[in-house]
C-alpha cells in the first residue's frame, strides 16, 4: 500500500508542479481530438498560451487524456497528430548519464539504428542488389531486442509511477515497426522488389518516428520520474534479456558506488533468480531465509524437495512458465535459458493487462474473464515464427474448493516434436549417427500437415469457399469477389493508394489481410468482419 501511494506522489508530483499549465493544454487537445478546432487553431492557441512543455508534461497530459473520454485506440492512431501540436514548444533536454546507465545504453542502439536507416535510405537510391540488403536486414534485428527491454524493463518502471499510456501507445507502435520488418523482409526473400521498395520507404519513417519520440519524450521522462536505484535494478534485467548492434555496456552500480559484487570484462553480474524471489517471500510470512535455507525441505503435494531443487526443476523444464495471480499481478516465470520470447524481473508484480500490446490484449482478457467465471479451463494457441512452430497453452489455475487461483502460461518451442515419425525405441545416443532409423522399424509415417498460423484455430478452411484468414491474399481475394476492392478504398484513407493500378496490381500479389490491415491501422480481425459482411450482402 505504501509503494503504491508512493507511486501515485509521482504522477501528482509532475502535475502538481503547474496545474494550471496543464489544465489549459488538456483543454487544447481535448478540443482538438474531439474535432472542435484544427490542427492549425490547436497549434495557435498553444503558443500564445505556453513557451515551452517539458517532456514530462507531455507524457502526463498523455496520460490524462483518457479522463476526458479519449480512448487508448484514439491516442494510438492520432498520436502523430497530437506530438504535431507540440511542434517547435516540445522543450528537448540534453540528456546526461553515465556510461552503463540503462538509457545511455538505449540511446547508444538509437544511434546504430539512426546509422543503419541512413544506409538503408542511401541503399534506396542506388542499384537494388538483394544481398546488400540481406546483410542490414541482419543488422536490423537488433531492433527487437531494443524493442524487448523496453517492454519488459523501461515500461513496467512507469507503469509503477501510474502511467500506463507510454507502455500502451509505444507498444503499439513497435509491433507496427515489427509488422513492416517482417513484410519488407518477406518481400526481399521472395524477389519482389518493387514491393520491397515501397516497404522499405515505411520502415524507415516509423523507424526515425519511434526514435525521436523516444529521445525528445520518453528518455527525459524516465530520468524524472525513475530513481537511480530502480535504474540499477534495471540494468541487472537488461542482462537477462541482452543488447543490440554488439552493444557492450559498462557495469552500473549508480553514482552510490555500492554493489553487491564487482565484476571484470564480460563477466555479467548475477540476476534476480527464482530462488531470491522465493527466500525473499518466505521471509515476509516469518520463514528462514538463512544461509541454510536451500537446504530446508519443503513439503509439496506429492513428495518433499528443498528449495535448491525446486528451482532447479523450474530451470530445466523444457517449457517457458509464466504464472499470473487472481488479481491478475504477474508472480512469476521460469528464468530457463532457452526462454522463446524475453523476460525480466522488472514484469514481476506488473498488471497482466500492462504485458501485452494492445492487438492481443482482449484475447488475454477475455480468456481470464472465463477462467474466473468458470466457463473455460484451457485456451491453446500455436504459432509459426519463421523456422519456429511455438505452442501456447493458458491453463486455470484453481484449488481443492474449485476457486480460481490465477493462471499458468505454458510455452514450448515443439518443431523438432512436430517434425518426429514413426517410433524411436533405441537410446538415441546410440542412434545419432544411424540415419534411417524410423524406416529400419518399417513404421515410417507421413507427416500431418498443421496450420500455417493461429488463424485456423478459430476460422477452419471450408471446402469449396475462400476463407478470410490473416494470410489470404488479396489477389486470391479480388478473383473472387471483385467488389472487395471497392469496399476496401472505403475502409481507411490510408487505402486510396490502391487506387494506382500499378500499385495495385504489384501489391495485390504479395500483400495479405494482415498488411492490408497493418497499413490501414485496422486490427485484422475488423477489417475481415467488416469484408465478410460486405460479402454476405452481395450474395
Amino acid at each position: 500500500m505504501d509503494k503504491k501511494r508512493d507511486n501515485q506522489k509521482s504522477m501528482e508530483a509532475v502535475l502538481d508542479k503547474n496545474r494550471k499549465k496543464i489544465d489549459g493544454i488538456m483543454e487544447i487537445k481535448v478540443d482538438y481530438l474531439k474535432n472542435r478546432i484544427t490542427m492549425e487553431e490547436a497549434k495557435l492557441k498553444l503558443r500564445n498560451q505556453v513557451e515551452f512543455v517539458t517532456p514530462e508534461e507531455f507524457a502526463l497530459c498523455e496520460q490524462q487524456l483518457s479522463k476526458y473520454g479519449i480512448s487508448d485506440d484514439v491516442i494510438t492512431k492520432r498520436i502523430d497528430e497530437i506530438v504535431e501540436i507540440f511542434d517547435g514548444i516540445l522543450q528537448s533536454k540534453e540528456i546526461s548519464v553515465p556510461d552503463g546507465h540503462p538509457i545511455h545504453t538505449y540511446l547508444l542502439e538509437v544511434e546504430e539504428i539512426r546509422k543503419l536507416v541512413d544506409k538503408m535510405q542511401q541503399q534506396l537510391e542506388q542499384k537494388f542488389i538483394k544481398n546488400q540488403w540481406l546483410e542490414l536486414y541482419d543488422q536490423l534485428e537488433g531492433v527487437h531486442i531494443h524493442f524487448a527491454r523496453k517492454q519488459n524493463q523501461l515500461f513496467p518502471r512507469f507503469e509503477n509511477k501510474g502511467f500506463d499510456k507510454p507502455s500502451k501507445v509505444m507498444w503499439t507502435l513497435e509491433n507496427k515497426i515489427r509488422d513492416s520488418i517482417k513484410f519488407a523482409k518477406e518481400a526481399l526473400e521472395k524477389d519482389q522488389q518493387e514491393v520491397f521498395v515501397i516497404l522499405q520507404k515505411e520502415v524507415n519513417v516509423l523507424l526515425e518516428d519511434m526514435m525521436d519520440k523516444e529521445v525528445e519524450v520518453l528518455y527525459p521522462t524516465a530520468l524524472e520520474m525513475i530513481s537511480e536505484e530502480e535504474f540499477v535494478e534495471m540494468y541487472k534485467g537488461d542482462q537477462e534479456i541482452g543488447y543490440g548492434f554488439g552493444i557492450k555496456p559498462k557495469d552500473f552500480s549508480g553514482t552510490s558506488n555500492k554493489r553487491d559484487k564487482v565484476t571484470d570484462g564480460d563477466e555479467k553480474p548475477d540476476s534476480i533468480s527464482f530462488m531470491e524471489d522465493f527466500m525473499n517471500l518466505l521471509e515476509k510470512h516469518g520463514l528462514s531465509t538463512s544461509s541454510k535455507t536451500t537446504d530446508q525441505v519443503l513439503d509439496v503435494s506429492r513428495g518433499k524437495l528443498t528449495l535448491e531443487q525446486i528451482n532447479l526443476i523450474f530451470k530445466h523444464l523444457p517449457v517457458d512458465l509464466s504464472f499470473v495471480d487472481e488479481n491478475d499481478l504477474v508472480k512469476f516465470y521460469s528464468d530457463t535459458k532457452h526462454r522463446i520470447f524475453p523476460r525480466s524481473p522488472g514484469v514481476i508484480g506488473r498488471k497482466v493487462e500492462n504485458c501485452h500490446p494492445r492487438e492481443s490484449l482482449d484475447t488475454v482478457m477475455k480468456i481470464v474473464k472465463a477462467f474466473k467465471s468458470g466457463d473455460r479451463d484451457q485456451a491453446e494457441f500455436w504459432l509459426q515464427i519463421e523456422d519456429q512452430f511455438i505452442y501456447i497453452l493458458f491453463v486455470a489455475v484453481r484449488d481443492e474448493n474449485k476457486n480460481f487461483k490465477g493462471v499458468l502460461e505454458i510455452m514450448q518451442d515443439v518443431t523438432r516434436i512436430r517434425s518426429l515419425t514413426g517410433s524411436q525405441r533405441l537410446l538415441s545416443w546410440e542412434t545419432e549417427e544411424n540415419e534411417g532409423v524410423e524406416s529400419a522399424l518399417g513404421e515410417d509415417r507421413k507427416k500431418e500437415k498443421a496450420p500455417e498460423d493461429e488463424g485456423y484455430i478459430d476460422n477452419p478452411p471450408e471446402k469449396g469457399t475462400l476463407v478470410l484468414r490473416n494470410d489470404t491474399l488479396i489477389k486470391d481475394l479480388i478473383k473472387e469477389y471483385p467488389f472487395i476492392k471497392e469496399e476496401l478504398l472505403s475502409l481507411s484513407p490510408k487505402f486510396q493508394k490502391l487506387k494506382n493500378p500499378i500499385l495495385f496490381k504489384t501489391m495485390s500479389s504479395v500483400a495479405t489481410l494482415e498488411m492490408i490491415a497493418s497499413r490501414g491501422n485496422l486490427e485484422v480481425e475488423e477489417l475481415i468482419a467488416a469484408l465478410e459482411k460486405r460479402i454476405e450482402k452481395e450474395r
